[in-house]
């Protein structure tokens, strides 16, 4: 797992628009909260998307920018913005690869049964591309606010 004080891994992944997004492009420019969640339209996932969607006008203030990251693909994702309104940018990871250099995938649980998948977590990224705070098996009910209070 990166730690605080730790260079952020480069990365460019798709969005939802199609596009491509990469960490390099906001360097200098702004924070990036970049989270990490498991699936589009899950009630844990999308209340955390919901919270960033409602708080996101108070963390454009600070400067900062919201990036979600999951497997899931960009057409899940335009579904998911669309059905939540959501207005920040979802990333596609499907070979989990950014997962992966980020620390947040590995090992879970359900029901007895051990797999794969996204370990929820957050990196907040300073404009420096150094990471200035990690969220480790991260609760969404009030996440955003949580993360306000260390912007």
């Amino acid at each position: 797992m990166l730690k605080v004080g730790d260079k952020a891994p480069q990365f460019t992944l798709k969005s939802d628009k199609g596009t491509e997004v990469s960490l390099s492009q906001f360097l200098g420019k702004k924070d990036v909260i970049l989270y990490f969640y498991p699936k589009d339209n899950t009630s844990g996932c999308t209340t955390e998307a919901c919270s960033f969607r409602d708080n996101l006008p108070r963390i454009e203030n600070k400067n900062a920018v919201v990036l979600g990251v999951s497997p899931d693909s960009v057409k899940s994702h335009q579904g998911f913005i669309n059905k939540q309104n959501l207005n920040f940018t979802l990333l596609s990871d499907p070979d989990h690869k950014v997962s992966e250099a980020y620390g947040a995938w590995g090992e879970k649980s359900m029901y007895g049964k051990k797999y794969m998948g996204i370990l929820r977590t957050t990196f907040v990224i300073g404009k420096d591309g150094k990471i200035k705070k990690v969220f480790e098996k991260v609760k969404p009910e009030g996440h955003a606010e949580e993360i306000l209070e260390i912007l």
